[in-house]
C-alpha cells in the first residue's frame, strides 16, 4: 500500500497538486488553517479524557480517531478525539504558497494537530500536543435473543446496541504512538497483550480518498459515460405495454436505475395494478423505491415487502424502513429465521382485458439508486409466465415458509441453486466425455464452495473449457496440470465494482444463460435466500455473451488469477487492439460497435469429435 500511495503521491505532484502535513505550512496557510478550524472543526469534536476514575464511552466501529498526547506543567494527560470526517470532509483545500503553481490540500488530520493546543485552551496549562491516529473493529455478529416476549425488530435493535459494546477485535493505530499512550488505550478498550493490535501508519481509513476533489485538469478525470437510454421504454405510452412484448436485460450503471424507478411508480397510480411484492437488502437514504411503494399502498394496491433485517451494517437503516412502511400500512415481513433474505426480486400484479398479468424483476444487485451507478449489475425485466410464477413461487414461501416450493424455471437458494448449478457441471462433462464443445463460462463476486470447486476440478479433467472472472476470493487453482489445465480465470477491477453473478453453459451450441443474486459461496447457496434466473430471450442472450466476451479479452483492467497467485496484470499481444472493458461496454450498449477481439465459441454449434482426436 504504501508503495502505491508514494506513486499516486508523486504522479500529483508532477500536476501541480500537493497533499502537506501540519509541519509543511507557511505562516499564512497556517492562519488559513486555524480560521478553518475554529469556524468548521472545533464546534464538532468532543474529547474524552482517559482518566483512571472514567471508563471510556463505546466508541464507533471503524470510525477514525486521534489519540492525543498533551504535556502539561503537571504531567501528561491522554485523550482521544474523533475526526469528523463525516461532517467536514477529509480533504480541506487552503492556499498556495506564494508564486507556487497549482492546488494545495491538507487532511482534516493535520488540520487537528496543527491547531491542537485550541482544543484543550483554558484546560490545562499546555507545553506541548501531539496526536496518532488509530481505529478498530468491534465483533460486528448479531445473535438474537430467542425471547417470544418481542418483536423481531426489537430483538433487533437490542442486538444492535449490544453490539456498540462488542468486544474490540482488532485495533490499527500510528506506530509512532507513545507506548505510555498505547498501553492506556489497550487497557481501555479491553484488549490483551496477544489480541490484534497492528502498527500501521499516521493515516488511517484510506478508502476516503475516493472522495479526494479533482483539482487537476479534466483528463484527470474518468471520461464520462452517461446513462443510455432505451427508445422503446422511453416511447412506450405504458412501460407495460412494452415488457408485455419483451424481455428487457439492464446492465447498470451504463443503463438508468431510472427505469426500475419509474415500473414502480407507475404501478403505484396504475388503476389495473391490483399488487406490488418486493425484496429489500440495501436500500439507498433517500430511497425513491420506498417512496414509490408507500404511494402504491396509498392507492388501494395490496403492498408487501420483505426486508432483510441482517443486512449487515445496514441493520438499523432497515429497522427504520420497516417502521416508515408499516407506518403506511404495508404488509412488512422479515423472511424466514436463519435464511438471510439476499434476492433481488419484484412481483407485479397486473389486470388486462379480465386476465391477470404478472411482470417480475429479478436482479443481481440491490433496489439502490446510489449503488446502481457505483456497481454493475444485470436487471432482467420480463413478463415470461414460467419466471413470474416461480417468482411468485418465492414470495410464497417467504411467508408461508412450512410450505415447500416447487420452482420450475427458477433455481433458489437454500432449495435447488446447488443442485441446478451441479447439474450445468454435469451436463457439460457429459457432453465433453461424448465428444462434444463443452464450455462453462462463470462470473461472481466469489469463488469459495469446496463441492463446487471440486466439481469444476472434475470439468476441467472431463474436458470441459472453464472460464471464470471472479472479482474477490477465489479458492480455486487455475492451469495445474492433471487438475484444472482447461481452467482460465481473471479478475477485472475498474472505475465500476463489478458485481453481477452471471453462469453460462455451452449446451452443444444452444447455451443456457443465467444471471444470479447468488455468489459460488456456501453460504449464500445453502443458507440464503438467493435467487438464479434463466435469461431466455435472444437478444438478451446475446448481450449477455458480448458483454462477457468483452471482459475476458479485457487487456488494461483484467489480472490474471494463476496458480501461483501472482495476479498479473493481463497484457495486450503485438498490435491486438486495447479493450478496457468497462469503456468499450458503454460504447457497445450505445453503438451495438463490438471492440476487435477474438470471437466467442459459446454459441457455435457442437460438432462431435471423433475418438482420439483433440
Amino acid at each position: 500500500f504504501d508503495k502505491t500511495q508514494s506513486k499516486v503521491m508523486a504522479e500529483l505532484k508532477k500536476r501541480h497538486i500537493y497533499i502537506i502535513d501540519e509541519t509543511q505550512l507557511s505562516r499564512a496557510q497556517l492562519a488559513y488553517v486555524e480560521e478553518y478550524f475554529t469556524k468548521h472543526v472545533l464546534p464538532s469534536l468532543e474529547p474524552i479524557l482517559l482518566t483512571d476514575e472514567l471508563a471510556i464511552p463505546a466508541l464507533a466501529d471503524e470510525s477514525l480517531y486521534l489519540a492525543v498526547d498533551v504535556k502539561t506543567t503537571e504531567g501528561n494527560q491522554y485523550a482521544v478525539l474523533e475526526v469528523p470526517s463525516d461532517v467536514v470532509g477529509r480533504f480541506v483545500s487552503i492556499p498556495r504558497g506564494r508564486d507556487a503553481q497549482g492546488k494545495v490540500f491538507i487532511l482534516l488530520d493535520d488540520v487537528i494537530r496543527a491547531c491542537l493546543p485550541r482544543v484543550f485552551r483554558g484546560v490545562f496549562n499546555i507545553e506541548s500536543a501531539s496526536a496518532y491516529c488509530f481505529k478498530f473493529s468491534r465483533d460486528a455478529e448479531l445473535e438474537i435473543e430467542t425471547s417470544i416476549n418481542e418483536s423481531l425488530i426489537e430483538k433487533m435493535a437490542s442486538s444492535l446496541k449490544q453490539r456498540r459494546k462488542a468486544d474490540a477485535v482488532r485495533f490499527v493505530y500510528d506506530a509512532t504512538m507513545p507506548e505510555m499512550l498505547l498501553e492506556q488505550l489497550r487497557k481501555r478498550l479491553g484488549f490483551g497483550r496477544y489480541d490484534s493490535l497492528i502498527p500501521g501508519g499516521r493515516y488511517h481509513n484510506s478508502k476516503d480518498y475516493i472522495g479526494f476533489p479533482n483539482a487537476g485538469p479534466k483528463y484527470l478525470e474518468f471520461k464520462p459515460l452517461p446513462p443510455i437510454r432505451i427508445a422503446e421504454l422511453d416511447q412506450a405510452d405504458n412501460i407495460f405495454n412494452a415488457l408485455r412484448h419483451k424481455d428487457y436485460l439492464l446492465y447498470y450503471p451504463y443503463h438508468p436505475f431510472d427505469y426500475v424507478v419509474d415500473i414502480l411508480k407507475t404501478a403505484a397510480i396504475d388503476p389495473t395494478v391490483t399488487a406490488i411484492k418486493v425484496c429489500l437488502y440495501r436500500v439507498a437514504s433517500n430511497s425513491q423505491i420506498v417512496d414509490a411503494l408507500i404511494n402504491a399502498q396509498y392507492n388501494g394496491k395490496r403492498v408487501r415487502v420483505v426486508v432483510e433485517l441482517a443486512a449487515r451494517f445496514d441493520e438499523q437503516a432497515n429497522i427504520a424502513w420497516s417502521e416508515r412502511l408499516t407506518e403506511a400500512g404495508i404488509e412488512v415481513i422479515f423472511g424466514i429465521p436463519g435464511l438471510k433474505v439476499h434476492s433481488k426480486l419484484f412481483l407485479i400484479d397486473r389486470m388486462e382485458n379480465g386476465q391477470l398479468v404478472r411482470y417480475s424483476h429479478v436482479g443481481t444487485g440491490n433496489f439502490n439508486e446510489k449503488t446502481a451507478r457505483l456497481y454493475t449489475d444485470f436487471t432482467l425485466l420480463t413478463a415470461d409466465p414460467e419466471i413470474c410464477e416461480d417468482v411468485s413461487e418465492v414470495f410464497e414461501f417467504l411467508k408461508y415458509n412450512y410450505r415447500r416450493p416447487d420452482y420450475k424455471h427458477l433455481l433458489v437458494s437454500p432449495h435447488t441453486s446447488r443442485s441446478g448449478i451441479m447439474r450445468l457441471i454435469d451436463e457439460e462433462i457429459a457432453n465433453a466425455r461424448q465428444g462434444f464443445r463443452a464450455q462453462l463460462f462463470f462470473k461472481c463476486n466469489n469463488l469459495v464452495d469446496r463441492q463446487l470447486t471440486l466439481k469444476l476440478y472434475e470439468a476441467s479433467q472431463a474436458g470441459v473449457e472453464v472460464k471464470l472472472i471472479v472479482r474477490g476470493m477465489c479458492s480455486l487453482l487455475p492451469g495445474v496440470s492433471g487438475i484444472s489445465e482447461n481452467i482460465k480465470a481473471i479478475s477485472i477491477i475498474d472505475r465500476f465494482l463489478e458485481h453481477p453473478r452471471v453462469y453460462v453453459a455451452h449446451n452443444r451450441g444452444e447455451p443456457k444463460y443465467y444471471i444470479a443474486s447468488a455468489d459460488l459461496m456456501t453460504r449464500n447457496i445453502d443458507y440464503r435466500v438467493e435467487v438464479i434466473c434463466p435469461v431466455k430471450d435472444a437478444a438478451a442472450q446475446r448481450t449477455l455473451q458480448d458483454i462477457l466476451d468483452q471482459q475476458w479479452n479485457d487487456n488494461c483492467k483484467a489480472r490474471v488469477i494463476d496458480a501461483y497467485q501472482s495476479n498479473n496484470m493481463v497484457t495486450s499481444e503485438g498490435k491486438a487492439t486495447l479493450v478496457r472493458s468497462q469503456e468499450t461496454i458503454h460504447r457497445y450498449l450505445e453503438t451495438g460497435k463490438l471492440p476487435r477481439m477474438p470471437k466467442s465459441s459459446m454459441r457455435k454449434p457442437s460438432i462431435r469429435r471423433r475418438r482420439g482426436k483433440s
